[in-house]
């Protein structure tokens, strides 16, 4: 997918906004609650400062599911809890899928309705896109989504404030192995193990002929390597921080 691509109405439905605003809010304790970033409102996540070496393997989920078994299993063959940004229409029609993605263990986080570029929508069709395909992904995972991942990963800074102002962080990835593009197990493997560091957020896409073999490489050499696989939730801060030119987020310092 497309990385960062700054370019060039509706008023925005106010019950929309009421609608998605009260179902973020109204959540156990344990889920997503409405937060004040303190930190940069204009720019998503890419990747984390931390000491520990973490990571996140991503997924954008939009196309097929005949994978799904497969790359359960080679996740948890390295103790890997990988997040999966679903694209709603993609899990209404895949439910097994995602239910199996949960089931083992694994986050199911937004990644729109069907895919439309935000930059092209107005700032009522952002809303009402998150609160549709929201309210879908709640209905069939349990729980709200916390993080949304933008379509195509396109995204201007109107998009980013709006995705803020509802209490949902914006993550991107600062490692793209390029696999959707239908390059080999071995150009994958090299997209990806040299560019990891602590903190990264690898972008892999489901459904895709190559990417099985190659995740489970890219897995094995850097396990060796000591990093531990997490969830975009159990790394990416959700207060009190800030994100540097680069998307590089960090946790603010207290006095």
């Amino acid at each position: 997918m497309t990385g960062i691509i700054i370019r060039k109405s509706h008023i925005f439905s106010a019950v929309s906004i009421i609608l998605l605003v009260c179902s973020l809010a109204v959540v156990s304790a344990n889920e997503l609650y409405l937060r004040c970033f303190s930190g940069s409102a204009e720019h998503p996540v890419y990747s984390v400062e931390t000491d520990e070496k973490k990571i996140c393997i991503t997924f954008d989920a939009a196309w097929q599911c005949s994978d799904t078994d497969e790359i359960i299993e080679i996740l948890k063959k390295h103790n890997a809890y990988a997040t999966i940004f679903a694209v709603a229409q993609w899990a209404e029609e895949n439910q097994d899928s995602v239910i199996k993605f949960q089931n083992a263990g694994h986050e199911i986080e937004n990644h729109s309705y069907n895919h439309k570029l935000y930059t092209e929508l107005s700032d009522s069709q952002i809303f009402d896109d998150i609160a549709g395909s929201a309210e879908i992904l709640a209905r069939i995972c349990g729980r709200n989504p916390a993080f949304i991942r933008v379509p195509s990963g396109e995204y201007s800074k109107r998009v980013i404030k709006n995705i803020y102002s509802i209490g949902i962080i914006p993550i991107q990835w600062d490692v793209d192995s390029l696999d959707y593009t239908g390059i080999n197990v071995e150009a994958i493997v090299k997209r990806v193990v040299p560019k990891v560091r602590n903190g990264s957020i690898v972008l892999f896409h489901n459904g895709v002929k190559n990417t099985p073999k190659a995740l489970d490489i890219i897995l094995t050499e850097l396990e060796s390597q000591g990093y531990e696989f997490v969830k975009v939730s159990e790394i990416v801060y959700t207060d009190d921080f800030s994100i540097n030119f680069e998307g590089r987020q960090f946790r603010n310092q207290t006095s």
